[in-house]
């Protein structure tokens, strides 16, 4: 539903802009957006390699288990159907820790 409502935004902006004359500026700020979102993804590359490497060292350190032992009585009120031991609650405590000590762009590949 959602891909409908930006393909008819889309739409409606480019037959506004032929009606009006302003073809060169849709067409120069599509342009222009296109090469801010190669920019935008190039450097959310570097920082997800530089977070997913920092929780690959502290879930092997054993860091991310200790946590996720401190936490537990939260999580098991918050997901009770989750059984205890899986894997699935070391990735929540994961992104709870991330989210509370305030580390926002750690937060995504521990949630992904």
């Amino acid at each position: 539903m959602l891909n409908y409502i930006w393909a008819f935004m889309i739409l409606i902006g480019v037959v506004y802009g032929a009606f009006t004359g302003k073809m060169a500026e849709v067409t120069n700020a599509a342009l222009d957006s296109a090469g801010d979102a190669v920019s935008l993804c190039i450097t959310m590359i570097g920082v997800m390699a530089l977070w997913v490497g920092l929780m690959e060292i502290a879930q092997k350190s054993g860091l991310i288990a200790k946590l996720t032992r401190g936490i537990q009585p939260f999580i098991s009120f918050l997901f009770p159907r989750i059984p205890k031991g899986h894997p699935a609650r070391e990735y929540i405590a994961t992104n709870l820790i991330a989210n509370v000590l305030g580390l926002g762009w750690a937060c995504t590949p521990a949630g992904l």
